[in-house]
């Protein structure tokens, strides 16, 4: 993967990189792509799947922030720590 593909992978929003993935696995599981092109649509998916876990896990550490204090009890928002 090139620089210029990290980084437009970094500005894609989830459902952008959702809606891609879910294109690369039709075209994937319609077995139309010569070999070459399957791996590099591939690899290319994989880096979209490591980035949508990667805004889940994210979206999902910013919930449990928002709504939970140390001892469980909701508390309202507090500041993401990204630590």
């Amino acid at each position: 993967m090139t620089d210029s593909d990290k980084s437009d992978l970094e500005a894609m929003s989830f459902e952008a990189a959702l809606a891609e993935l879910e294109q690369i696995v039709a075209k994937l599981e319609s077995g139309q792509a010569p070999l070459q092109e399957s791996i590099a649509i591939y690899e290319r998916g994989e880096a979209l799947k490591n980035h949508c876990e990667s805004q889940l896990k994210a979206a999902e550490t910013r919930i449990e922030k928002i709504t939970l204090s140390k001892d469980g009890a909701p508390t309202g928002t507090v500041p993401l720590d990204e630590n």
